[in-house]
């Protein structure tokens, strides 16, 4: 589909020098990344997309998937300081956002940072974790702060959290509350890989992990200032109304107790953008939102008790609600 790319004054564009330097910075990391994973070319793609908006990632899928590998993946093709938090039942508040102590040394209270003072968090199965320590995150999600004993911390930028869950294996489980879902930019599943990818992972694996080798070919530098640059690739009115439109629909649709909130259509219009910036253009299509928007929204969605119980799923209800969306087209 073609869209106008509307006349936006020239200075409001993205330069198309930073428009290479995305798509070339996509494709290095792309590439990076396909090293270790394989056979999930458009999920990592997706990843792309949310770590250019600095937009935190919710992989969910069932054991043995690749969800940690693609994680740490991600993790080291950046040149980024990296902590991974197992999120366990017996996990406090105060493990992961640091404690003050007494050093006796100094006669003084001092401050002891948990792992979250990190560029890049891997949150491995957050859904273990009790509801008091998930919501520690929440600050320093949607903040980029931490405060502790009413001392508040600035956190490095860039800011990423990589959480995986089991979807399947609920026992002994705390199901993330909406406001927690709400800070994730994309949930992403990989799903099972094909006969031929799975052979081709055993071949890549038969002697050796490519992920030990793995080198970072971005800096969390360079991805804070592309992801500032970002802001200014051009988005024409009609695209604009559209993601309003589409989010809109949601809170309309019967099969849904809670629709999209203002922060999802915030995160559709930075994903949509990132999307088209990774393809290598400087204006943002319908089909970019049309893309990105059942893993921007879908997770932040509610089914009423009614559509439950006829055995519907987010997804199916959302994608009915976007055909039913009409489609801005050019002229």
């Amino acid at each position: 589909m073609e869209h106008s790319r509307g006349d936006a004054p020239a200075q409001d564009r993205l330069s198309p020098g930073d428009v290479a330097q995305i798509r070339d910075t996509a494709q290095s990391l792309h590439e990076n990344v396909e090293r270790v994973i394989v056979g999930k070319s458009d999920v990592v793609r997706f990843a792309l997309v949310a770590l250019l908006c600095e937009g935190h990632i919710l992989l969910e899928d069932i054991p043995g998937i690749g969800k940690t590998t693609l994680a740490k993946s991600i993790a080291r093709s950046l040149g980024c300081e990296f902590h991974r938090i197992q999120f366990t039942p017996d996990l406090m508040p105060a493990d992961i956002t640091g404690i003050h102590y007494y050093d006796q040394a100094a006669g003084e209270f001092k401050f002891r940072a948990g792992p979250l003072f990190s560029q890049v968090v891997l949150a491995d199965e957050i859904n273990r974790a009790t509801p008091r320590t998930q919501s520690a995150l929440l600050e320093a999600m949607e903040e980029r702060q931490i405060t502790v004993e009413g001392e508040t911390s600035q956190l490095p930028r860039p800011f990423l959290v990589l959480a995986t869950q089991n979807p399947i294996e609920l026992e002994g489980t705390f199901p993330l509350p909406e406001a927690q879902l709400d800070r994730f930019l994309l949930r992403l599943r990989l799903g099972y890989p094909d006969e031929q990818g799975e052979d081709d992972i055993l071949a890549r694996f038969e002697t050796g992990d490519p992920l030990a080798s793995l080198q970072a070919v971005v800096t969390g530098e360079e991805l804070t200032r592309l992801t500032a640059a970002l802001r200014h690739l051009h988005v024409d009115p009609s695209v604009r109304r559209y993601v309003v439109r589409l989010v809109r629909a949601t809170r309309e649709e019967p099969a849904f107790e809670l629709g999209a909130s203002p922060r999802a259509s915030l995160a559709l219009f930075r994903a949509a953008r990132a999307y088209a910036a990774v393809n290598g253009r400087d204006y943002v299509l319908p089909d970019d939102v049309k893309e990105v928007a059942p893993l921007v929204l879908a997770h932040r969605l509610i089914l009423s008790t009614q559509a439950r119980l006829r055995g519907r799923d987010a997804e199916d209800v959302l994608r009915e609600v976007m055909e039913a969306v009409p489609v801005p087209v050019e002229g």
